[in-house]
Formats: structure tokens, sequence, C-alpha cells
């Protein structure tokens, strides 16, 4: 009689332990959340790589014109729209779609 309630009793024990396990594994903190973390975290080192590149041509950029006179002249004549005495510009528009014209 002892020997059958202790099986009940390692039976019952090894049931709840399996029941907790599973619980666990599939709850809120179990193999979905720690998948989705990991996607989360690939996405992330995308990014981080993105723009880790993106940091690395503007530190190029930057390194070029802090060298180069004619560079610099250059990016301040774009953005300031600057001509130099003499210099023509011709100012080009963009076509015109048939839909957006007026009859």
């Amino acid at each position: 009689m002892r020997a059958s309630a202790a099986r009940i009793i390692y039976l019952v024990a090894v049931l709840v332990t399996a029941a907790y396990a599973i619980y666990a594994l599939r709850g809120p903190q179990g193999v979905p959340a720690l998948i989705q973390k990991q996607q989360g975290i690939r996405e992330l080192e995308k990014q981080n790589a993105a723009l880790a590149r993106e940091i690395e041509l503007k530190r190029v950029r930057i390194q070029r014109l802090q060298q180069d006179q004619s560079e610099q002249e250059l990016v301040i004549r774009e953005r300031l729209k600057l001509v130099k005495p003499g210099e023509k510009v011709f100012i080009l528009q963009d076509p015109v779609d048939q839909k957006d014209a007026k009859p």
C-alpha cells in the first residue's frame, strides 16, 4: 500500500512539474516571447549597421570637405545658390504631365 501511495505521489509530482513546464514555456515569458525578442534584436542590429554605414559616409564627406577647398566652395555655392561673376545659370523646370496641364 505504501508503495502504491508513493507511486501516486511521484506521478502527481511529475504531472505537476510537466504542467508547470508547459505553462512556463508557452506563457508570456516562454518560447514565443523569446522568439519575438530575438527578432527585435535582429531588426535593431540591422538598424545599427545601417546607421553605422551612414555615420561613416558622413565622416568621409566631412573629412573630404575639410581637406579640399574646391569641394567646400561647391557645397557652399550649391546651398546658397551663389554664382561667380560671368557665369551663366540655366534653370530647368520639370516637364508638366498631361494630366496636370490645364486646357
